[in-house]
């Protein structure tokens, strides 16, 4: 009972807060990600002002074939028509290994996909999608793809 109290209190106190990071993936069956498979993510910004920093999470087995991953992102604002942005993501280098975060062999990494921190210049809902352009089709040992968006502290 006092285990719930605390909980159902935590939950509304942090309801009433901004959210200051989202993320979302989409996991892929067999660990195979198809190129005919577009994962996409969708969240609504009210906040104009703010500036964010967006990243592709992207987790991979240790299996996984090659240093990098080409792939597209396709962003589009409310009201706009479907931006294409082609990303060459390294994963690992000839020194360190495989980057990012690893545990046994899973590893996971949070590439920046703007150089710096951006506005979104309307409220409203924004849609990410993401299509793997390698040359292996399916692209193998590639657990999850998705975006993490986290807002820049204002001081």
């Amino acid at each position: 009972m006092k285990n719930t109290v605390i909980l159902t209190l935590v939950f509304l106190l942090s309801a009433c807060t901004k959210i200051d990071v989202f993320e979302k993936s989409t996991s892929f069956k067999d660990h195979r990600w198809q190129s005919t498979e577009k994962p996409s993510v969708s969240f609504t910004i009210s906040d104009t002002l703010s500036q964010y920093n967006l990243f592709v999470v992207i987790r991979h087995s240790d299996a996984y074939n090659f240093s990098n991953i080409w792939m597209n992102v396709f962003t589009q604002a409310p009201g706009d028509s479907t931006k294409k942005q082609l990303l060459n993501l390294q994963l690992a280098d000839n020194k360190q290994g495989w980057l990012g975060s690893g545990m046994d062999d899973i590893f996971e990494q949070r590439i920046p996909i703007t150089a710096s921190p951006v506005r979104f210049g309307k409220p409203g809902e924004y849609k990410f999608s993401f299509e793997q352009i390698m040359r292996e089709d399916p692209l193998e040992h590639v657990l999850n793809v998705g975006l993490r968006i986290e807002r820049v502290k204002q001081d």
